[in-house]
This record gives C-alpha cells, sequence and structure tokens, in this order.
C-alpha cells in the first residue's frame, strides 16, 4: 500500500491493509492517532482486529515491531491493547485465546514484549494473553532478569501485575525501592497478602532501633540510582512504619523499635514545650515524661543526654531525680550536682516551675466557691444531680478534657465532660463512668448527656462543640454521632470568627500575646486570660488533682460569661443583637452547595458535622489576602492555590510537620495538612487554624475544598497573579522585541554586556505596551509589574537581574516569538520564570469555574490557542 494513500484517505487504507498485515494496520492507526480523531479511530481499530486472521498474534506483532521507540506520555500501543482487550470481551464467542493451539507460544512473546514496555502495557496484557495462567517458572525468570538488570521498579510491577508476590524474596524485591522512597510501590505490592505485609513491617522497624545506619544496606545495592537516604532516618521511617501498621491492621507490638522512635520525638516536643516555651508544669512534664520513657534504659539514656543539652546542671538534676534516671548515665557535672541535692534535702523543695511567676491573679478566676463544684462518677452521682442538669430553659457551657497525645497516630481519649450553669459546674468522670465494669453507669450517663443536648429549650454554649461532642462519641459508643443530634446548640468559635474587635481587624491568633482560640475570646470579651497551665496535663491520672479540677470547671464555666457579656453589648464587638443569627451566614449560600468532602474543620475531630443550629460560614476573604502553609504532602495543592492568587507556602521535603506551626504562627496563616501530624498541629495553633485535606483528592478538587471551605473570593483578576513555582507576586513586564533580545544576547553572549546593548535596551523599555484590555489570550490581570528597565539587569550578564535572579530564558520556546498578538511576557523576579498569556489561562478559569466569583467580563476576549508550554 501506498503511504501516501493512508494519509489521505485512512479508512480506505485500513480496509485494504486489514486481513493482510497488522503492521499496516498499524500504520494507519498511526495516521489516526496524529490526527485525535478518536472516535474514528476506535472504529477502524475494531474493524481491523475483525479483519485479523489471529488477533492475539497480530497484537504482538504491532508491540513488537514499536519496540524501541516509545516515548514519554500516552500511547497509541497501550491504547491499541486497551482496544483489542474491549474488543475481545464484547464478542459473543468465548475468549479465542483458550483455544489457541499457539497459547504458550504466545503468553511466552506476551511476556517478553511486557518486560520491554512501559507499565501502561502491563493490565491489558495480563488480561488478553491470561498471563496469571501461564507458565510461572518462564514468569519469574522475566521478573528476575528485570531484577539483576537493576530495573528494580520494573520487576515489582510486573510481579504485582501476575500475582507472582508470594514466590518471591519481599525483602529483596521491596530494599531497593524503599532506598528510593517508593514507599507506595511496596505498599501496592504486598497489598492483598497479609504474611508479606508483615515481613515487611519487620523489615522496616530492624532499620529503626538505634545504631542502625541505613548507608550499610545502601552500600549492597551499588546500581540503585537516585537514593532517597533522608527520608529513611529513624525519625521519619518510624513515621511510616507506624502509618502502615494500622493501616494494614497489625498489632503494634510488630513494630517495637518504630514506636521507641516515636517515643523519642514525643520526649525532644515534650523538653522544648517545657524549657524552652515554658508552656508545661514541672509536674505536668514528669508525669508525661514517665509514661514515654518507662524502663526502657535507652530511652533514659536519650533523655539524660536531652537534660544535659539544656546547660544548666541544677535544672538537669533535678529533673533527673524526679525521673530516678540512672547516676551512671549522667554527665559528670550533673552527677555532682545531683549528689549536692540528695545530700542537702532540697529536692523536695525545688519550685516545680523554675523561672515562673505565680500569675493566678491575672488569670480569669473561677466566679463560684469550690464546693459547688461537683464530680459525678457513679450512676448515684448521676441521679443525685439529673433533675438540675436537665432543668428547662437554662444556658449551660459544656467542654471537654483528654490527655494529650505526643505520639504520631495517637488519638486522644476524652476523659472529663464539663457541663457548667449558672452558680454551678458538673464534671463528668468519663473513665469512672464508662469503663468496665460501669454497666449501667455508662448505660445511665449515655442517656443522661443525649437527653441535655438533645433538649432545644437547653442552650449549650461551646467552643469547637461538634469536635469535643464526636471525641464524645470515639470514647462511648452509645453516644456515636451525638454531634448530628444536638438542638439548642450555640458555637462560639464560629462566633468568635464573625466579631469585630477594636485594634484586632481579624479574629484567630493575637500574635502579640500569643493567644488563640477560646483563650483570646475570654481576653477580648472579658479582659484577661485563661490559665492554660494544666491543659496539657495527664487527665487520665485518677484522682485528679485539685488544679485539674479548677481548671476544668473555669474552662466551662468562662463560656457563660463570655456569652452574658455579647448579648449585653453585641455592638461593641460588631455583633447582631440576635446573637444565634451571628453564627448564620451573612450571604446567600448558591444553590447545590454543601461542605467540600475533603475538609474538615480543625477545631473538631477528622470528621466533624456541624452543630445542629450552629451552621455558619466565616465572611468572604479576598484570595490575594488569604495565606496558608501546606505541609510537604500537599506540594500540588499549594501550586493549585497560588494558581488563583492564595499566597501558599509549602514546606520542603526535609523539614519537619512542626516547622509548619512555627510559620503559622509568625506569618498569621492557616495550615493544611493531609497526614498523621494533624492532632499535633492543630494543638499548636489552636482551633480554626489547622484543616485536615484529603489526600484521595486530586490537587484541583483539594483547592476547591480549601476556598469554599474558608469563604475565600476568587476572581478572574487573581488568575496567575502568584508565580506557581516560587510563589511570588512580583513581575517585570518585558516586550516580545526585548524578549527576542534578550534571548539571542543569552546564548551568543560571552562578555560583559556592552554599553550599546544598555541603549537599546533603554529605548526598547520605553514601549508602553499594549493596553490592558487589548492583551492577548484574554488577560487583563491586574497583576503587579511594572515594564523592565535597565536598572533591572545585571550590567555582565543579560539574563540576569539585578538581585541576582536568573530569568530562564532557555525555557521559553523559539516558536512562542512568533505566536501571532503576543506583545509582552512576564517575568517573576525571584525565581526568574517567565510566562506569556494563552492558552493555559482559560484551562484554569474551566477548571476553577465553579469556585470563581464571576465570568469574565465583556472586555475580556476568550483565551486563544498558544503553543504547548505557556503558562498563562
Amino acid at each position: 500500500m501506498d503511504p501516501g494513500d493512508a494519509a489521505g484517505d485512512p479508512a480506505a487504507g485500513a480496509r485494504r491493509c486489514t486481513g493482510q498485515d497488522p503492521l499496516l494496520l498499524l500504520q494507519t492507526l498511526q495516521t489516526l492517532w496524529s490526527t485525535r480523531e478518536r472516535q474514528q479511530l476506535r472504529e477502524e481499530a475494531w474493524r481491523g482486529f475483525a479483519a485479523l486472521d489471529d488477533p492475539l498474534a497480530g497484537l504482538l506483532d504491532m508491540l513488537e515491531s514499536s519496540q524501541g521507540r516509545r516515548g514519554e506520555g500516552p500511547s497509541l500501543e497501550a491504547w491499541v491493547s486497551h482496544q483489542l482487550q474491549c474488543w475481545l470481551q464484547a464478542q459473543p464467542r468465548p475468549d479465542p485465546a483458550q483455544h489457541s493451539p499457539r497459547l504458550e507460544q504466545l503468553q511466552a512473546r506476551a511476556v517478553k514484549v511486557l518486560t520491554e514496555s512501559p507499565p501502561s502495557l502491563a493490565a491489558p496484557l495480563a488480561s488478553i494473553f491470561q498471563l496469571q495462567d501461564a507458565d510461572r517458572s518462564c514468569l519469574l525468570e522475566h521478573v528476575h532478569r528485570l531484577y539483576h538488570e537493576g530495573r528494580f521498579r520494573e520487576a515489582v510491577m510486573l510481579g504485582t501485575t501476575l500475582k507472582l508476590q508470594p514466590e518471591l524474596d519481599v525483602e529483596k524485591m521491596s530494599v531497593p525501592l524503599l532506598l528510593q522512597d517508593k514507599v507506595a510501590l511496596v505498599e501496592r505490592y504486598v497489598a492483598g497478602f497479609p504474611d508479606l505485609q508483615r515481613r515487611l513491617l519487620a523489615l522496616m522497624d530492624s532499620w529503626c532501633q538505634p545504631g542502625f545506619d541505613i548507608k550499610d544496606v545502601a552500600r549492597q545495592y551499588p546500581q540503585v540510582a537516585s537514593l532517597s537516604l533522608e527520608k529513611l532516618s529513624p525519625k521519619v521511617l518510624s513515621r511510616q512504619v507506624l502509618r502502615l501498621q494500622e493501616q494494614f491492621g497489625m498489632v503494634p507490638a510488630l513494630c517495637p523499635h518504630a514506636a521507641t522512635q516515636q517515643r523519642l520525638a514525643a520526649l525532644r516536643h515534650l523538653c522544648h514545650k517545657r524549657f524552652v516555651e515554658k508552656s508545661l508544669s514541672q509536674e505536668n512534664w514528669a508525669d508525661h515524661v514517665q509514661g514515654l520513657v518507662g524502663h526502657s534504659p535507652w530511652l533514659q539514656e536519650q533523655l539524660s543526654q536531652l537534660l544535659t543539652s539544656l546547660g544548666d546542671p541544677g535544672t538537669a538534676a533535678r529533673c533527673a531525680l524526679n525521673l530516678l534516671l540512672p547516676e551512671d548515665q549522667l554527665p559528670a557535672t550533673v552527677a555532682a550536682e545531683l549528689s549536692r541535692l540528695q545530700l542537702q534535702g532540697r529536692a523536695a523543695d525545688a519550685d516545680s516551675r523554675p523561672n515562673v511567676k505565680d500569675m493566678k491573679d491575672q488569670h480569669y478566676q473561677l466566679p463560684i466557691p469550690r464546693e459547688n463544684v461537683y464530680l459525678l462518677a457513679s450512676r448515684e452521682d448521676l441521679a443525685r444531680h439529673e433533675g438540675a442538669l436537665l432543668q428547662p430553659q437554662q444556658v449551660v457551657g459544656v467542654d471537654l478534657e483528654w490527655t494529650p497525645v505526643f505520639v504520631a497516630g495517637g488519638r486522644p481519649r476524652p476523659s472529663l465532660l464539663q457541663v457548667a450553669m449558672e452558680g454551678r459546674v458538673f464534671l463528668f468522670d468519663i473513665l469512672a463512668l464508662t469503663q468496665p465494669p460501669a454497666g449501667q453507669g455508662a448505660q445511665a450517663f449515655s442517656q443522661l448527656v443525649a437527653q441535655l443536648l438533645s433538649d432545644p429549650s437547653i442552650t449549650k454554649l461551646g467552643y469547637g462543640m461538634a469536635g469535643d461532642l464526636q471525641k464524645l462519641g470515639t470514647s462511648c459508643p452509645a453516644l456515636a454521632h451525638v454531634e448530628k443530634q444536638v438542638l439548642g446548640g450555640m458555637d462560639l468559635l464560629l462566633v468568635h470568627r464573625q466579631m469585630r474587635v477594636a485594634g484586632m481587624p481579624t479574629p484567630g491568633v493575637d500574635r502579640a500575646s500569643g493567644l488563640r482560640g477560646l483563650s483570646l475570646l475570654v481576653q477580648q470579651v472579658l479582659g484577661t486570660t485563661l490559665d492554660k497551665t494544666q491543659q496539657l496535663s495527664n487527665w487520665d491520672r485518677r484522682p485528679l488533682c485539685e488544679e485539674q479540677l479548677i481548671y476544668a470547671a473555669a474552662d466551662a464555666y468562662c463560656l457563660l460569661e463570655v456569652h452574658q457579656a455579647l448579648c449585653r453589648e453585641p455592638a461593641r464587638f460588631h455583633l447582631s443583637g440576635d446573637l444565634a443569627g451571628s453564627q448564620r451566614p451573612r450571604h446567600r449560600e448558591r444553590p447545590g452547595t454543601q461542605e467540600p468532602p475533603g475538609l474538615r474543620e480543625a477545631s473538631a475531630s477528622p470528621r466533624q458535622v456541624p452543630v445542629a443550629v450552629a451552621e455558619a460560614t466565616i465572611p468572604r476573604v479576598p484570595a490575594r489576602t488569604f495565606r496558608v502553609v501546606c505541609d510537604n504532602m500537599l506540594q500540588g495543592l499549594a501550586r493549585s492555590l497560588r494558581c488563583l492568587g492564595v499566597d501558599a507556602h509549602v514546606l520542603g521535603s526535609s523539614e519537619d510537620h512542626r516547622r509548619a506551626a512555627e510559620v503559622a504562627r509568625l506569618e498569621g496563616r492557616i495550615i493544611l495538612t493531609s497526614g498523621q501530624p494533624y492532632h499535633t498541629l492543630r494543638a499548636q495553633v489552636g482551633a480554626g487554624r489547622c484543616l485536615l485535606v484529603d489526600g484521595s483528592l486530586k490537587a484541583q478538587q483539594q483547592a476547591k475544598s480549601v476556598l469554599r471551605h474558608f469563604n475565600v473570593r476568587v476572581t478572574h483578576e487573581d488568575i496567575f497573579s502568584r508565580c506557581q513555582a516560587c510563589n511570588s507576586d512580583q513581575y517585570l513586564k518585558v516586550s516580545r522585541d526585548m524578549m527576542k533580545q534578550l534571548m539571542w544576547l543569552s546564548s551568543h553572549q560571552e562578555g560583559p554586556w556592552t554599553s550599546g546593548d544598555k541603549a537599546t535596551h533603554s529605548q526598547e523599555r520605553q514601549e508602553p505596551g499594549p493596553a490592558p484590555e487589548e492583551a492577548p489570550g484574554g488577560s487583563t490581570h491586574d497583576r503587579p509589574c511594572r515594564w523592565l528597565q535597565a536598572a533591572d539587569l545585571c550590567a555582565e550578564m543579560p539574563d540576569m537581574l539585578a538581585n541576582g535572579t536568573r530569568l530562564q530564558l532557555a525555557r521559553v520556546p523559539a516558536g512562542v516569538l512568533r505566536t501571532p498578538g503576543l506583545r509582552h511576557f512576564y517575568c517573576c523576579t525571584r525565581c526568574g520564570k517567565v510566562f506569556w498569556d494563552g492558552s493555559h489561562l482559560g484551562r484554569v478559569a474551566t477548571h476553577f469555574r465553579d469556585v470563581l466569583e464571576s465570568a469574565p467580563g465583556p472586555c475580556e476576549p476568550s483565551p486563544a490557542p498558544s503553543p504547548a508550554g505557556s503558562s498563562f
């Protein structure tokens, strides 16, 4: 067949070639593939399959002929294989492979093709040629060949596709991939095989043991390229191990070394809070530390080193004495100070909170007598006070306390439920009421709480109430989903978001004082702060100390006084007279909108459902004033938000997740996270400042969820107002002629930039450029940019800005300069990335049309096509 005929009439070429040579069919399909006529391509492919004498052998002929010239991106060969799979499934007759006498021969050929093909061919070839039923020795031989050639990823993927995992060594197959940080691929490899999962966990946990050096393992695999050993440090690896242990449903005893590493991380965190932040009392610190260290000699040694690093032998000695640390593990200076304290008997008199002044008089004081605080720990206690708790038409404050969890993956367990009413506070001892052999006490507790929360005549006040109630449901199964049954609830967190206080334009965190959440609300309304000393204490310890009981009562009672103050003077805080109405939206919701599935309110647990009468949204926030910090698992989300004008800081791959809390506090940002650090980060920044993002969603879906959740206002002018690469919002505008000159100088310059070049540029910069409405590609953005001037460029290098940023001119395709109507470019002043108006603008507007405030105005023309790779 004349190739020219096929190009001129592909359909005619297909009709002449089918039934004769599969390669001619492939040639015809290649022609149609280039025209992007997918519907015609599918019809011709199916017609061709039907006309081939042996479709299976024909497919192999086509695949073998195209080996060695496949590139990245969509593959015609993969598409043809998938179409043949669909065609075979649609045939009324039995699968022809089942009756082919050449099946084993075809399977051998298919396996060989598979080992030389991209991963997209694995699934269709395995199905078409029934490779799961082929000679397994032959299949294993190919997997081992790939492995010995250093193609570890291909070997694992082939073994996974052909279900060969039970016959392969899981350690041998997994180690090279773990060294390259391909944990997700290893997870898929062991999925569905519990024994392999246990062996994988045991291997990874062995790498967490003290003194282990991952470099010793890496040296055994010199053929492994692009090692990612920083992801295999004990700290990072232990988080991975515990995540997999929970995901696989394995017992914690299988990962002892990872658990020890997590306890060490918790010890470091506690020492930071005690000795740097000074936010934890000595008593509470010692209580938590003792529970973490236990009788582990290694952890005792690590704690001794942490205490020594404080640089204060006296403090280290007092801590060592309280924790009964072995003296032989202490440095000489600390051991000497410890001996002196023991001899003088001063340890018992040591201040439990050194250098911390008694500040009680400056904090919120419980305004009721101590005898009006009741601890309810039995069924009889509940029956005695049931009438007071269920009295109609009253207002009560509801709060919850739980022991903080400092180990990644741990879940807090509620310990105390506080219900405050005028003149009294009731403390429900959840542990005593719900723990076996409580029995009838647990039932009475559940019934009383459910009745209280569902009574619409009783106003229930809370701060992040839905999250507290969900935690309560995890501790008491009879109260599961109780947050959905709340009637008469008022969440002061939502009221707080609507408040406006003089000197503080937006609620959230007062960076000057460090206050946040309920403590900030109390300070703004009552003029005093909450004493949070006992917040991180051990609430599971029994009996509770007097300081804990007073703290718990005050945390609930302050809700009543805040509510009374807001009701008395709503105008002072820019609230309406109907305080409950302050929780509701101030704008009409669009039809069909609902809470995005990818997010959960930060003040609640990861599966919060709003309280019945407390559904509200915060005021609209302009995209360019909305600031977030994303953990290193959400880099795609950060790029999508930057694309819409949001100031999105993203952590580097090696930065610890706690860095997000530091950035959030210093720069007033919202934390977005998708992993285990959610509870830790939320505890550090307070309610409403940390959100859990669904990691299973695509980046664009995550971005839409974030914007809807925070009611962020995005307009067409916001699109590409920030650089997606570096987050800068400062651009320099360059005319097309000047861009041509810069690109030419960059590729030909051998010496300093001459004065003649400067003069030429000086003339160029005087070009006023097109008016905004004339900008090609539909871009009328009011970007914070100005025309490039001679002073902006480095005298020695024409492709470098005076601030040291090198323009990425080499990444601009030469063909872009010939685009009709394209008059200017935009250069990021921070990273040097070059942008220009093109079809990408229209695609972004289409992808995010449901979150954009309005459609483009009449002065904005439709986005014009531009060469592939255009940035705007």
